[in-house]
């Protein structure tokens, strides 16, 4: 099995530093399986190519197989945990991110193009797109055939995989190294809790944002429900420190946010839409997705139309403080059904969500980096479904009326983007014909003759039996 990575950025052979791997010599590591080399392909200033050939020796591959089929597999000549074994013999000091004569190198950024040549993928290409492009990779996925010579037999199971990115060594390192036994869905050792060590380790920084973080941890762990606990404990422990880190600053801008809208009272305004629009399309049970302090939350419990009611929210401060205004601990037990408060990230798919008429995010999408969008809506329409959904955010064209706004700035410091009403409507109507929803918009907030409303909001709706 042969992996390649390659620098297109000058001098290329930096490479080799970062690899601690003589682009001159060949450089080779006795395996319990077989061998590992590394070599260079190309070694110049503007292109430097290094190569990983992992020789599996069969004998030593089957020696004990229990079973018939076991002498005649695809394991040496398909990236598996094998490859990532030779990985983590062969370039170990790459991976824990050292580099002892040029350290500087470790956190450069650099043009890298990856081609693993053999890749059994469990879910096609699909899958390949679904874990490589998040983390930045344009990703290319040849499906190769049975047989050259016989392209009548037609496609085999197995692909040539391409990445490009401008990515550290460290990073690429990382994630093949776990993403590639995940492609294959196989491991040729025992599975323990050094394993999840191991998951967690390699995939700092990266992991517990990415959207298909479910099937990863389930496929590198092998389903081992207890493995999988401890995992998803773990990175879960770590995204609330990460919120807890950041909620400081978070609430500075929220409250920026407020100032600057308060003369026109647009925050109850939102609110207050928004419920009046839930009863008016007859839902009986409501989602508040990033429901905050619980503001939606508490005028949908005032009305007794909403039956079933769920606040969702990734910042366990902030549930605790719903729970305290809400005073969920001093509610008479018949009102205290009616509601439940879950913490959990809107980029995950969650059977919790699943059952509900209509489900909110009252300013929400805005403060998701663009990338994530697509988790969200799949989580959303796809898996969630619910009959209605409702979606608010700013629009940016209001932004010139606000006095105290400096030209360009958004209005919140945690925002990642604020649409114009062109933008919205484009990503709402895409959205909607992607996952068969119809979609209309409404203004939120006094409505200026030339720069539309201060927020806006889109209502999806799926068509009703019968319908079109």
């Amino acid at each position: 099995m042969l992996i390649r990575i390659t620098n297109t950025a000058e001098p290329a052979t930096d490479l080799g530093f970062l690899l601690h791997k003589n682009p001159a010599n060949l450089h080779s590591a006795d395996l319990a399986f077989g061998k590992a080399y590394v070599f260079y392909s190309n070694a110049a200033a503007q292109r430097c190519t290094a190569c990983l050939l992992l020789e599996i020796d069969p004998v030593e591959l089957v020696r004990g197989a229990q079973r018939p089929e076991d002498y005649v597999n695809d394991r040496p000549y398909v990236a598996s945990s094998y490859l990532t074994v030779a990985m983590g013999r062969i370039f170990g000091t790459a991976l824990a991110g050292h580099c002892q004569k040029r350290p500087e190198l470790v956190a450069t950024k650099l043009p890298l193009e990856i081609t693993v040549e053999v890749i059994r993928s469990r879910g096609g290409a699909e899958i390949l797109h679904r874990l490589f492009e998040p983390l930045g990779y344009r990703v290319g996925a040849a499906q190769l055939p049975l047989d050259d010579n016989f392209p009548e037999w037609g496609e085999s199971r197995y692909f040539r995989l391409n990445l490009e990115a401008r990515a550290t060594v460290h990073d690429a390192l990382s994630h093949l190294y776990v993403l590639l036994p995940v492609l294959d869905d196989e491991k040729h050792y025992y599975i323990g809790d050094a394993e999840v060590d191991k998951l967690l380790r390699h995939g700092e920084g990266w992991l517990r944002n990415h959207p298909e973080r479910q099937l990863i941890v389930s496929r590198y762990l092998r389903r081992r429900s207890s493995l999988m606990d401890q995992a998803f404990d773990k990175l879960l422990d770590e995204e609330g420190a990460a919120v807890e880190a950041a909620e400081s600053n978070l609430e500075k801008a929220a409250r920026a946010e407020k100032d600057l809208e308060r003369p026109m009272t647009l925050h109850t305004q939102r609110l207050n839409l928004v419920a009046a629009k839930l009863k008016d399309l007859g839902t009986k049970t409501v989602l508040d997705l990033g429901c905050g302090e619980g503001k939606l939350l508490r005028r949908l419990l005032a009305d007794r139309a909403f039956e079933q009611i769920a606040g969702m929210d990734v910042s366990h401060r902030s549930l605790e403080i719903a729970s305290s205004r809400l005073r969920l601990e001093r509610m008479p037990e018949r009102q205290r059904k009616r509601i439940r408060l879950m913490q959990g990230s809107l980029l995950y798919r969650d059977k919790r969500l699943s059952g509900f008429d209509a489900a909110a995010l009252v300013e929400v999408i805005e403060h998701l980096d663009r990338p994530r969008l697509a988790a969200l809506e799949r989580v959303l329409f796809e898996f969630a479904r619910p009959r209605h959904v409702l979606v608010t955010t700013p629009n940016r064209e209001y932004n010139v009326l606000f006095p105290t706004l400096p030209p360009g700035k958004l209005r919140h410091g945690d925002h990642r983007f604020e649409w114009t009403r062109a933008e919205f409507a484009s990503w709402a109507d895409a959205a909607g014909a992607r996952f068969g929803y119809q979609v209309s918009f409404e203004p939120v907030g006094p409505v200026d003759a030339q720069h539309g409303a201060p927020s806006q909001m889109a209502v999806f709706s799926l068509p009703t039996e019968g319908g079109e």
